[in-house]
């Protein structure tokens, strides 16, 4: 509606929409970013309008590029809850803590705004197959929004992916392949440029060097948050990271709101990595040439694989964001992403999976390094739900003991396996 070009970020070549491109014909790794005429969206649309819609993705429909209503493919994604954390902000020391609950989407993670974009825009495109490369949750949600659009779904996956996120493809008609990961590179994204570059699939991962497009979606997380905070700007955002993407979309959320005079200023957005997988972080730590980044030089270990990208694909729009916003990067254990899981469901019922929690962990950290004022306003992202991973789930949490139908036996295991005194 109003986007007014698209434009290489390597090569600086310069689409218009209406060529319906993809990826850059001149650079092989080039994004291309999508830039908008904000004073036409400013003349086409208020704060007041907007109050009148309904509270879903798609009420910012002005700042996001699919060119007519016609093409947009919803499942009612985005309005999720910003909940505020009382239990968990007293046990640490924060006043005002905000949880942006992204399990509530329907897929159950914040993939399903990116990918409402990318479907749409595929539909505009006159696309019928798209291929993805994925750690799951993208690739479910893209499977579902391609069963709502008739778009037929191939999607490769790692061969550790959840099967709670795999039985999710199986049942919205996917075509999943699981592929060894023996390497440092990712060879779900090597198997998804064989099909998109010979065989003219649309490539649809959750990262914009190869689909710029769905990378739009989530930076109505943020556009959420300020409206949901009364039109303030939060002091520190924390983002569960792997390839930049999710963090570039909350940035251009306030980056947009910021060029149509909505709000002014920005949050310090910061990036959470786990310790076996962490390109990104140690980017920003070095003060890296965002154009420089160096992959992670072996396979991912961590727990939290919705993270486990070698190679931040976004990263070079990523570290900008960081350096424009004043933000940091900080880097979580395992053991620490399950303390935050645990925390979040004990204490505030929400269910995340381990990539999730992240966000979490890494605020939980800052706190530790000194990085965060207890008076600040604070918002953690939890970006998709427990379910996706059931295994890690059942290792971390244990199983309930097993009694028979008998009082005196109750109290006994109660008191046993729950320390529990009656």
């Amino acid at each position: 509606m109003f986007v007014t070009y698209l434009k290489c970020s390597k090569c600086g070549r310069v689409y218009r929409l209406d060529e319906k491109p993809v990826t850059c014909r001149n650079h092989d790794l080039g994004r291309l970013d999508i830039y908008y005429d904000y004073d036409a969206i400013s003349r086409s649309v208020s704060r007041e309008e907007l109050s009148k819609r309904p509270f879903y993705m798609w009420r910012y429909k002005e700042f996001l590029p699919v060119p007519s209503e016609e093409y947009i493919v919803s499942l009612g994604e985005g309005g999720t809850p910003l909940l505020k954390a009382g239990r968990l902000g007293e046990r640490l020391g924060l006043k005002n803590l905000y949880l942006k609950d992204e399990t509530r989407n329907p897929t159950g993670s914040f993939k399903d705004r990116a990918m409402s974009v990318a479907i749409s825009m595929a539909k505009y495109f006159g696309f019928k197959r798209a291929v993805i490369a994925s750690s799951g949750n993208a690739a479910a949600a893209l499977a579902a929004y391609g069963a709502k659009a008739g778009i037929e779904v191939y999607a490769f996956v790692p061969d550790f992916a959840g099967f709670g996120k795999i039985a999710q493809l199986l049942y919205y008609g996917a075509k999943v392949f699981k592929v060894r990961w023996t390497e440092a590179e990712d060879p779900t994204v090597k198997m998804m440029r064989v099909l998109s570059e010979k065989y003219g699939f649309y490539p649809s991962p959750s990262f914009g060097v190869f689909n710029p497009y769905q990378i739009e979606g989530p930076k109505t997380i943020s556009m959420e948050i300020v409206e949901q905070l009364g039109w303030r700007v939060p002091d520190q955002v924390f983002v569960p990271t792997g390839a930049a993407s999710l963090l570039t979309g909350v940035f251009n959320g306030f980056r947009d709101w910021n060029m149509v005079g909505w709000i002014s200023g920005y949050p310090k957005i910061v990036a959470v990595q786990p310790e076996g997988n962490h390109p990104f972080v140690r980017a920003w730590a070095e003060r890296a040439d965002p154009n420089k980044i160096r992959p992670w030089e072996k396979p991912p270990e961590t727990i939290a694989t919705g993270l486990e990208d070698t190679f931040p694909w976004d990263g070079d729009a990523g570290l900008r964001a960081l350096y424009k916003t004043n933000g940091y990067g900080v880097v979580v254990s395992d053991s620490e992403i399950v303390e935050a899981m645990k925390l979040l469901a004990s204490l505030e019922g929400i269910f995340a999976e381990p990539s999730g929690a992240a966000g979490l962990a890494g605020l939980i950290k800052a706190l530790e390094n000194k990085m965060v004022e207890k008076d600040e306003t604070v918002v953690a992202l939890v970006t998709g739900h427990g379910l996706k991973d059931p295994e890690v789930v059942k290792k971390t949490a244990g199983d309930a003991p097993l009694i028979n139908p008998v009082e005196e036996e109750f109290f006994e295991v109660a008191s046993r396996h729950y320390n529990i005194a009656f």
